[in-house]
Formats: C-alpha cells, sequence, structure tokens
C-alpha cells in the first residue's frame, strides 16, 4: 500500500526578550543559510506547547515560559517546493526567562541573534517566517488566536 502524501507539522517558538525576537542562522539541508525561529518537527503524540518548549532548550539552552497560556498565535501553509516537502507550521510566543542563547547543535545553527521585529526584512529569512511576515503578524500584538478561541467559545 502506498503512503499517501501528508504534510508536516512543523512548531516553531517566537521567543521574546523586551523588544526583539530570537533567530538562528540555520545550517544544514532545509532552509541553510536563512534565519529561523527556535523550532522543528512535531514529535507523534507530542503538543504543539511540549514541542516548543523542548526545542527551544534543545536548540538555544535558554529557559522561556509560553505567552497566551500556550495557545496558538499564528500558522503559515509552507511549500518547500525544491525539497517536495509540505509544512504547516505552529508558533507560540515565549517569553525570554534566563539564560545566553548558546549553539546547542552546530550541524544546524551557526549563530543567535536577538533582532527588532521591524528589521527582518533586512534578513534572509526561513520561508515559514517570511509567510508569517506576509501575513501582516507581529508578535508585539495581541494574540489574534486568542481572540478568535474566546468568540468562538463564548458562541456555543
Amino acid at each position: 500500500m502506498n503512503k499517501e502524501k501528508r504534510p508536516k507539522i512543523g512548531v516553531a517558538a517566537i521567543v521574546i526578550k523586551e523588544d526583539k525576537v530570537l533567530l538562528g542562522k540555520m545550517k544544514g539541508s532545509l532552509g541553510e543559510g536563512t534565519w529561523g525561529f527556535p523550532g522543528g518537527s512535531l514529535k507523534y503524540f507530542e503538543s504543539p506547547q511540549t514541542c516548543a518548549l523542548r526545542e527551544t532548550m534543545e536548540e538555544t539552552g535558554l529557559l522561556v515560559e509560553l505567552m497566551d497560556n500556550g495557545d496558538l498565535c499564528a500558522l503559515t501553509n509552507d511549500f518547500f517546493e525544491a525539497e517536495k516537502l509540505h509544512y504547516v507550521t505552529l508558533y507560540l510566543r515565549a517569553e525570554y526567562i534566563e539564560g545566553e542563547p548558546r549553539i546547542m547543535e552546530p550541524k544546524k545553527c551557526e549563530e543567535w541573534r536577538w533582532c527588532n521585529w521591524e528589521r527582518l526584512s533586512g534578513l534572509n529569512l526561513f520561508l515559514p517566517v517570511r509567510n508569517l511576515i506576509n501575513q501582516s503578524y507581529n508578535p508585539f500584538e495581541n494574540n489574534p488566536f486568542a481572540a478568535y478561541r474566546v468568540a468562538t467559545l463564548s458562541q456555543k
């Protein structure tokens, strides 16, 4: 029996420290040379919240706390045509608590940098991050998904 091709699920943590977000310059296959948030593929039976916290710790060594009660803040539908991959990326905002970003996975990341959101367009951004910006998303504004969830629940 042939396996049906299905999108994979990516999870990204938008780590916020004061008025900046954390971006890493990626190495390896997918996204080499582009800047992206800490994150990775959702594991089987793992929640997006657990994935965001795990990936942030594994990749940066930072202690963070999820914002928005752990609700999603955005999602993108990402087509990596050259690699023939399709991801749906889920984003969660996380507040920096302590630590200095470290290169924990040197085969996957060469640098971590705190960046001003308004100046990201000058960087070579990972496709999901570009797609997020193209949606006019801003992590420093209220979480639009939380408002939708509250409105949806109050209608039932």
